[in-house]
């Protein structure tokens, strides 16, 4: 799925959030093998606060603030 069909789950990007705990179960908690689910997500959520405000909240996603920190970090496009 793409961010836009992402977005429109309930709770927004909840598959993204999903596809990282099925990657971490299966590499026996190590996240570094994970990094690709984890910028997903980050980039759905990026596009869920642009949709709607850094107020919005979605179980989903940290929060803006942690979200741009961790986006940064990581040296993702914001």
């Amino acid at each position: 799925m793409g961010v836009e069909e992402d977005l429109k789950t309930d709770p927004p990007c909840h598959p993204r959030a999903c596809a990282i705990q099925n990657c971490i179960q299966k590499s026996n908690y190590n996240e570094d093998k994970c990094k690709k689910e984890i910028d997903a997500l980050y980039e759905c959520c990026n596009a869920f606060y642009k949709k709607n405000g850094e107020e919005a909240s979605t179980v989903s996603c940290p929060k803006f603030s942690l979200l741009k920190l961790k986006m940064k970090q990581r040296g993702i496009q914001q």
